[in-house]
């Protein structure tokens, strides 16, 4: 073998498990594997995980916190404002160069597929280009998924279906839109349906921005579910942020979510943003804004979580970790239940490679050899401490190393040093 892992722990519970890589894919994957390898680790009971996938961002807008200027009252109104004051002043190899830096720090934190949305509303479609160029550099070490986005409304904006076309025949991969952005209710709902026939009509996914709003009468969701039904789509559609259901009423949710399920269509939350831009109108008790998660998942609603923004004209932090988003996923939800945890890092492995369509993903023999060696012994204590990244490794070559999470201690009578993790002695 090229490669073998020693004595690591799964995400499935399992423990002492040796992994086998041949060229790019695992070859064998059980305790106490005969194979021996040219190079081998030992990961001393630590989680091995497939890599980390972020089924929603914004690349085109990536990094460029401060240009023009900084979002100084850090809300989703300014947000767009001062992207609206960017996009004619964006250059492309400067956009490209963000890019690929936000790919760098993605590659570190194990991070290797992200889908994508790229603004499509601005005639010259720069954006458009610099991401697909992007895509090209990065699809060595990173999938990268791109989602022709109307940002500024596809009825509302004058040219924007006619972009969203030309994007999708230049190579973007998905359908987007954003309804509840719309001038009206009833153009919001004819955007989903100009959308989903043109997603059913090229064979293509379809992910919209759904509801993004406090407004618990935005319900463009249930428009996407009926026409994901309507034409076919199930399984190839998904509605992200649905914030607008935290907000609702639970009679009306009660028949929304079993809708959802139904049509087969899948949701994106994005805890770190949902919950610094939702609920700002309120004054005290104020909502969280994240969508339904625990009970979407109770349906049967394959749930991920995105990281949406990072340095960006919405939100000036981030660093492209999704176990950061995870965690905060976790607690925004109340998920602390041990079961529940672990469907939080699903969210973010998993379950978004569902959705994205990856193939051959996970930890299992005939696999891509594209996985993760964290600081922590299970899923969990991966989210609570953010886990150094040990070891990333795509196609069976190591791309990135970290060393575990320690700090040295002068303290009399106490250890040299600390790793955060909990002992216990017998």
């Amino acid at each position: 073998m090229d490669f073998v892992i020693r004595n690591a722990s799964l995400a499935d519970g399992r423990h002492g498990v040796d992994i086998a890589i041949e060229g790019e894919r695992i070859a064998a994957v059980g305790a106490n594997l005969p194979a021996r390898g040219v190079r081998e680790i030992d990961a001393g009971g630590d989680l091995v995980s497939p890599p980390f996938v972020d089924a929603h961002f914004h690349m085109d807008a990536t990094l460029s916190y401060g240009l023009p200027r900084v979002n100084e009252s850090g809300t989703l109104l300014e947000g767009i404002a001062l992207w609206g004051e960017l996009k004619p002043q964006l250059a492309q190899e400067a956009l490209i160069e963000r890019a690929m830096q936000y790919c760098d720090w993605a590659v570190a934190r194990g991070l290797l597929a992200i889908r994508t949305h790229v603004d499509v509303c601005d005639d010259r479609l720069l954006a458009v280009e610099a991401l697909l160029e992007v895509k090209r550099r990065v699809a060595p070490y990173i999938d990268l998924q791109l989602v022709a986005f109307p940002q500024d409304g596809l009825l509302r904006s004058a040219g924007a279906f006619d972009n969203l076309k030309r994007a999708i025949a230049m190579g973007v991969d998905v359908v987007g839109g954003i309804p509840h952005f719309e001038r009206t209710m009833a153009q919001g709902a004819e955007s989903v349906r100009l959308l989903c026939e043109f997603a059913a009509d090229k064979g293509l996914m379809v992910d919209l921005h759904c509801d993004e709003t406090d407004d618990p009468l935005s319900r463009h969701i249930e428009t996407l579910a009926y026409e994901t039904q309507r034409l076919g789509l199930q399984g190839r559609s998904t509605g992200s942020h649905l914030t607008s259901m935290h907000s609702m009423d639970n009679y009306y949710v009660s028949k929304l979510i079993p809708l959802i399920a139904e049509a087969g269509v899948a949701a994106i939350a994005n805890p770190l943003i949902n919950i610094t831009l939702q609920g700002r109108h309120d004054s005290y008790p104020k909502r969280r804004g994240m969508t339904r998660v625990p009970e979407l998942l109770a349906a049967g609603v394959p749930v991920a979580f995105g990281h949406d923004c990072v340095m960006d004209p919405w939100y000036g932090l981030g660093s492209g970790d999704m176990l950061e988003v995870a965690h905060m996923g976790l607690h925004v939800a109340q998920m602390t239940g041990q079961a529940a945890m672990r469907q939080c890092f699903l969210a973010v492995t998993e379950t978004p490679a569902r959705i994205l369509g990856l193939q051959d993903y996970g930890i299992a023999p005939g696999c891509h050899a594209d996985l993760v060696l964290l600081d922590a012994g299970g899923p969990v204590e991966a989210i609570r401490l953010r886990a150094a990244r040990r070891l990333v490794m795509r196609r069976g070559q190591v791309v990135s190393e970290a060393p575990p999470m320690r700090a040295s201690l002068q303290l009399p009578g106490r250890p040299e040093s600390v790793d955060f993790r909990l002992t216990r002695k017998e």
